[in-house]
């Protein structure tokens, strides 16, 4: 993959729509998601088109706190899984990230949670609240599960959409390039509300 990763969220559109580009902007994934599911079941295409399937993301459960997150390709091989981690993820957002054997393999944490407070405070004020998604900006640092940084995620500035950009901090191989991305794919989707 070439880093640096940009995700962009459409905010206006009905459905949720994902674009992810390298650095050079060429696509490399769309997500369209489905409106009102009870489990999240999410396709991630190779064209905006939608005619070829790269992966897909499905929650174990329906409707819970902290279900986990599968990741498969389109043979249905698995690639890997994300979790949030309930109760810890109430102050600072926190996932832990498994391997195609369901060991942990990685880790994002939230890197301010002071981020969330300040947004939601906010948001909630009748003019400022339309601008906090352009100055307040949180950040997802990956570590391997013995604390040593791999990417960092960090939310950018724009108006009608969100914007995430993946940084590469060392190197990894490409299937954990792969489960980095999707892990931080169903993260965003899951955190983006939140600023």
């Amino acid at each position: 993959m070439n880093f640096p990763i940009e995700l962009s969220f459409k905010l206006l559109a009905i459905a949720s729509q994902i674009y992810i580009r390298d650095s050079g902007g060429t696509l490399v994934g769309y997500v369209r998601q489905k409106l009102f599911k009870l489990k999240e079941d999410i396709n991630v295409w190779a064209d905006e088109e939608q005619t070829q399937l790269l992966y897909n993301i499905k929650a174990d459960r329906m409707l819970d706190f902290s279900p986990r997150y599968n990741f498969t390709d389109s043979a249905g091989r698995v690639i890997g899984a994300v979790k949030r981690q309930g109760m810890r993820s109430i102050w600072r957002a926190n996932y832990e990230v498994f391997d195609a054997s369901s060991n942990p393999s990685f880790k994002i944490n939230e890197e301010n949670g002071w981020i969330k407070v300040a947004d939601s405070l906010l948001g909630e004020l009748p003019v400022l609240g339309m601008f906090t998604g352009y100055f307040l900006h949180p950040a997802y640092l990956v570590t391997r599960i013995d604390g040593a940084p791999v990417t960092r995620v960090t939310k950018q500035p724009a108006f009608f959409e969100g914007r995430f950009r993946l940084e590469s901090l060392s190197d990894l191989h490409e299937d954990e390039e792969l489960s980095v991305l999707l892990a931080v794919l169903t993260m965003a989707l899951l955190e983006r509300s939140r600023g």
